[in-house]
């Protein structure tokens, strides 16, 4: 079949292994000091392993490959992980002060609704000249006023590239393309499976053929902003 499918250029590659790491379904491998595409089934063409590149060796491709696999995926998942903890499903407790609750109510911000990239339309309203913020939905949890610095004065869209299993550039695209964006705000988790949501955004904006300014917001397990890129 013909579908998307990530490309290493191995002479740009410095061996730095990091988007071994950064790739979740375990397709992509070392051999030799350089990063390869171990397994084409393997790889589900969301290309978490791409903002892990510091030398921009990985892009995307469309040629003939094997479709992904995901019960082959998980079953490998399941040998590798036996007695470890895979990233991004890392079980951990995560220790805080007690702090007492408040009367104050805190209001939901958020200015439209449907909020799921899926369910929401190409073309509204409320997306002329609006600043949007796309978002990893666990960005919302654990990020404790999300509401304040993401949501407010902003139309969002959430969704999770690991569970949804779809690619939003298309229809992300299609929503830069046709719309007056002012500005985009990546809310993302620093599990590599947020790498999907990340590069969705980025090649959206490519597509869309607009100079759309856009910022990327990593947030940690613990709820702390690691880093912010544009």
């Amino acid at each position: 079949m013909i579908r998307k499918i990530i490309k290493i250029d191995s002479e740009k590659c410095n061996g730095c292994g990091l988007c071994a790491k950064a790739c979740h379904e375990g397709a992509i491998g070392m051999v030799d000091g350089k990063a390869v595409l171990l397994r084409e089934d393997y790889c589900d063409g969301l290309g978490d392993c791409l903002p892990a590149c510091p030398v921009n060796a990985i892009s995307f491709e469309m040629r003939e490959a094997p479709a992904y696999d995901e019960a082959a995926v998980l079953a490998n998942k399941a040998a590798i992980c036996s007695g470890h903890t895979c990233p991004g499903s890392m079980a951990q407790k995560i220790e805080r002060e007690d702090v007492k609750k408040s009367d104050v109510t805190v209001e939901s911000r958020l200015s439209q609704w449907p909020v799921q990239i899926k369910l929401l339309p190409i073309e509204a309203p409320y997306y002329d000249n609006a600043d949007i913020l796309v978002a990893a939905d666990c960005a919302a949890y654990a990020y404790g006023n999300f509401h304040n610095d993401f949501v407010a004065g902003r139309v969002t869209l959430i969704g999770c590239p690991k569970l949804d299993m779809t690619d939003y550039s298309e229809k992300l695209t299609e929503i830069f393309r046709r719309n007056n964006i002012k500005s985009i705000k990546v809310a993302r988790m620093q599990v590599p499976c947020c790498g999907g949501i990340e590069m969705a955004v980025r090649r959206a904006v490519e597509l869309s053929g607009k100079d759309i300014p856009f910022e990327i917001v990593t947030i940690s397990t613990k709820g702390d902003i690691l880093k912010t890129d544009r």
